[in-house]
Formats: C-alpha cells, sequence, structure tokens
C-alpha cells in the first residue's frame, strides 16, 4: 500500500514551486496524496513569515494537521521554520525542520529518494506552472524579513532551468510564471567574477526560454523597476507572441521621503520613467504593483502622493498590504507607529483608485485581440468561459469546455462586473 502524503503552502510562488518539486521528489518512492477523509502517513507544510498573521496561519495549520492525522511525521519548511525553528519544532508532530531551502534535495535523500530531481515536470491541476529562477535577496529594505531568512543568492543553471520548460511544456502547460525572491538578480552571483561582456542575466534567460519550441507563453512575475533593464524590454519585444505585455513592478510608495525610510532604491521618478520605457517598446502593456500602506511616518501628504503616482502610471491591479511590523527589520522600531484604523481607511482609499484604474485599463482593450490562457467554466453557466488574457485581465468568453487548458485569441467587447466580456476568434 502507498504511503498517503499531504501538502500544505502558505505564502508567494516560490513556495509553491517548492512544495511541488518535494512532491514530484516523494511520488518517485512511492508517496501519493492523501484524499481528503484519508489520514495522511506524512504532511509537508510549507511556511511564511512575510507578515505576523503569515507566521500565525502557519502554527495553526501544523495544529491542525496534527489534529487530523495524528500518527503522521510533520515536515516544516519555508521562512517561518528558517526564522523560528526552536517554535515549530515544539508544535505537535513536527519530526523535521527544514531551515534552509538549499536542503531540499538532501531531504529527500534522508527520505530514500536516490534520483534526486533538478525541478519540476508538472503543477497539479493548474494550467499555467511556476518555474523558480533563483532564490535568495541581497537587499536591506527597512520592512522586509525575507533577506534575513533568505540570504544567499544563488541563481538555477540554465540547462536545468530550460530542461523544466521542456517537460513543462510537452506535458501540457501553457503558461510559465518565471519566478523567484529576486528574479531581476538572476545570474548576480555568477556574474562577480566574470568581465561585463561574459554575464549572463535575466535578459538572457528569458530569450533562451522563448527560443524553446512548443505554443506557451511566458510571464514574468515581481521584479524590481530598476531590472527592467533595456536589454529586457528589448527581449520582450522581440517575442510579443511568447512574452506576455505584463509586468508586476513592485513600487510600495508613490513618496520619495518614504521610499527613503523604506530603504528602497529609487525614486518615484525613476519608477515612472522606466514605465514610460517599457510603454514606449510594448503593445498597451499591463503593470500591476504592490503597495504598503500606512508605513511608519506616513503623513496625509504622502499618502496623497502614493495615489497621484498610482494614478499617472495606470497601474490595472494593485496589492494593498497594511504595514505589518515584522521583529527584527529596522521599520518594526520606527517612531510614528500609524494606528490599524488608519492603514484600513488608506487602504479602502487606494482600492477606489485601483478600480477607476482597472476600469480605465480594461476599457482601453476594447476591440483589441488578446491571447486567453482558458482556466475554466463560468459556475453558474456551461457554455461561458474564463481565463486570464496575456494582459493579465480576466475573460468571459462563449466557448466548448474542450477549449479548457488551452491559448485561444478573443476579442475584447466590454467591461462587466471587473471582468472583459469577449468573443471568440474563430
Amino acid at each position: 500500500m502507498s504511503a498517503k502524503l499531504k501538502t500544505v503552502t502558505l505564502g508567494c510562488k516560490v513556495n509553491q514551486y517548492e512544495t511541488e518539486f518535494i512532491r514530484e521528489g516523494l511520488s518517485k518512492i512511492g508517496y501519493v496524496d492523501a484524499q481528503q477523509d484519508e489520514s495522511a502517513d506524512l504532511c509537508i507544510v510549507n511556511t511564511c513569515t512575510v507578515t505576523n498573521e503569515g507566521d500565525s496561519k502557519s502554527r495553526k495549520i501544523i495544529r491542525q494537521l496534527a489534529r487530523e492525522n495524528p500518527d503522521s511525521r510533520i515536515v516544516v519548511m519555508g521562512c517561518y521554520a528558517t526564522r523560528a525553528p526552536e517554535e515549530v519544532v515544539a508544535l505537535p508532530n513536527v519530526a523535521e525542520v527544514v531551515t534552509d531551502k538549499r536542503e531540499l534535495p538532501d531531504m529527500l535523500g534522508r527520505f530514500g529518494v536516490v534520483d534526486i530531481p533538478t525541478g519540476i515536470s508538472g503543477f497539479g491541476n493548474r494550467h499555467r506552472a511556476y518555474v523558480k529562477v533563483q532564490d535568495g535577496c541581497l537587499l536591506r529594505c527597512s520592512y522586509c524579513i525575507i533577506p534575513h531568512v533568505r540570504p544567499e543568492l544563488t541563481s538555477r543553471p540554465v540547462q536545468h532551468i530550460l530542461d523544466e520548460v521542456d517537460r513543462l511544456v510537452a506535458n501540457g502547460y501553457k503558461e510559465l510564471v518565471l519566478t523567484g525572491i529576486h528574479i531581476g538578480h538572476y545570474g548576480v552571483d555568477w556574474n562577480m567574477k566574470k568581465p561585463r561582456e561574459e554575464w549572463f542575466r535575466l535578459a538572457d534567460l528569458v530569450r533562451d526560454i522563448a527560443n524553446r519550441p512548443g505554443t506557451f507563453r511566458i510571464r514574468i512575475s515581481s521584479i524590481e523597476a530598476t531590472e527592467v533593464t533595456k536589454e529586457l524590454i528589448a527581449v520582450m519585444a522581440e517575442f510579443p507572441e511568447k512574452i506576455t505585455p505584463h509586468l508586476h513592478i513592485c513600487l510600495q510608495s508613490g513618496s520619495d521621503s518614504v521610499l527613503r525610510r523604506m530603504r528602497r532604491r529609487w525614486s518615484k521618478k525613476t519608477f515612472i520613467n522606466r514605465c514610460k520605457l517599457i510603454h514606449q517598446a510594448l503593445d498597451n502593456p499591463s503593470f500591476t504593483t504592490d503597495i504598503i500602506v500606512g508605513f511608519p511616518g506616513e503623513t496625509d501628504d504622502e499618502f496623497a502622493e502614493t495615489l497621484e503616482t498610482v494614478r499617472e502610471i495606470g497601474f490595472s491591479k494593485i496589492h494593498t498590504f497594511p504595514f505589518s511590523a515584522r521583529r527584527g527589520t529596522p521599520a518594526a522600531d520606527m517612531e510614528d507607529q500609524l494606528p490599524k484604523q488608519l492603514k484600513k481607511q488608506r487602504g479602502r482609499e487606494l482600492a477606489e483608485v485601483e478600480g477607476e484604474l482597472r476600469r480605465d485599463y480594461f476599457t482601453s482593450l476594447l476591440g483589441s485581440e488578446l491571447e486567453v490562457l482558458v482556466e475554466a467554466q463560468k459556475k453558474d453557466s456551461q457554455n461561458q468561459l474564463v481565463g486570464t488574457a496575456c494582459r493579465y485581465a480576466p475573460i468571459q468568453f462563449t466557448g466548448n469546455p474542450s477549449l479548457i487548458g488551452s491559448l485561444v485569441k478573443v476579442v475584447a467587447q466590454q467591461v462587466e462586473n471587473d471582468r472583459i466580456i469577449a468573443t471568440l476568434v474563430d
């Protein structure tokens, strides 16, 4: 009888990739996913520590798994496990705490996996797959705990990535999302000792992936503004059929004074100019971003600057985070910590602006032909399909369910209920 496995992942795309890496490795020695009503022999929990809430959720899930799977071994990895291993090991049924993600191949070896995989070949029941290209962050933004728990910059070998891309495409995945802890630093660890003319960076990797055979598209996940280089923009323009015209560029604040307190590396002018450069090279690109509201000392005027900046750039989606003080970061000890109610109020104001900008951008797409990854049937209508456009807009159109999992072309017709209603191109 096969051993039963349960996995739970909190946090970012990198965590989701790493859980899949472990799951595939364990499947080689007979582990199968436990059904919902089955007790597991082994539970893997991949934790997050970006916020206090991430720590709390991680502990809650571990305790729940211990109750529901009393005879299981629980292995805990991820950023919370790295930051507070002594807290994690004291939780019920925890048999092992992995404090360094570079140890994942060794962990598989301890379980008896002989043929350690160099990557993944699937991503569960999803139609898009994440491809982790690097790990680690060298920056020291004043609010962020991640460089303390993932400090080592490590880029994956190019051939491992290309082999993984080939496997995923062969297995039917139509969208590959390139991800990392600091994706714009891909190759930096190799390049430090090489002359500049021999450097291999993210733009070179994206070009190599775009040149792989098969019908698929590439999406670049969260990246810093200064790392959207002219070379990377040129590659995106060179392969419009393979690389989505969408970038998630982390702003965090649209106020220069707040950016300085955050220890960010650029001004809002630099950020805006980089977005203008992208606009000049690509056809109506989509910009999404992260914003922290209620950073220590953020005044009404500074918050107003952020609203002005996001309007000028015209983001189609904004992930809004109320500032959460992380013990061990400089921002946690700053004076003038703002009350929770004020953070909520500013979050609501930013959400209203986001809604306006989102509708404006979606409206700008009307009449355009868009490539859509078809992901599911609309819940209340069998002949209506939903998916995500190349420009990261949710799309609904009439079509046959046999199209689910494929890339199709549609024409955007109208904006309705925060999505675009489109017609399928024959």
